[in-house]
């Protein structure tokens, strides 16, 4: 599962069962941390995440910004309350590629905002997946 993690929405995606792509799932709309972290652990247990992967987002040039330790934060809380892995990936341009995608689409605003997190996430899923699916690879 991936996690594209903003200051008012969470984009929620997963894999198939084998790995191979990921699937948008939702966009959570956030509430305070107790709240957001409670429910990102029971989605984690329905689904049987066995990892979970949460877009860490830099600057263009790959230093860390404000955002970047509010995310790494929320990453922090969430490792404390699962027993799953839990790792980062970068997650720059995920949106922008996401609102692209869905203006192409002729996504309203409005309706672009319900979709773009979960498609972030996705996009941030499908990244790991590959390189998970390269590194397996080796040695091999």
């Amino acid at each position: 599962m991936a996690l594209d993690i903003g200051e008012k929405r969470i984009g929620i995606a997963v894999s198939d069962p084998f790995n191979s792509y990921a699937l948008p799932v939702q966009t959570y709309h956030r509430k305070n941390l107790k709240c957001d972290i409670a429910y990102i652990v029971n989605i984690v247990k329905e689904k049987r995440v066995t990892e979970l992967v949460c877009g860490l987002p830099l600057n263009l040039d790959g230093t860390k910004s404000q955002q970047t330790d509010y995310t790494q934060y929320f990453i922090d809380r969430l490792k404390e309350n699962l027993a799953i892995p839990v790792t980062t990936a970068d997650e720059r341009c995920t949106t922008v590629e996401a609102h692209r995608v869905l203006i192409e689409e002729d996504y309203s605003r409005q309706k672009r905002k319900q979709f773009v997190d979960a498609l972030a996430a996705t996009y941030i899923l499908e990244g790991f997946l590959r390189n998970k699916s390269r590194n397996s690879g080796q040695g091999e």
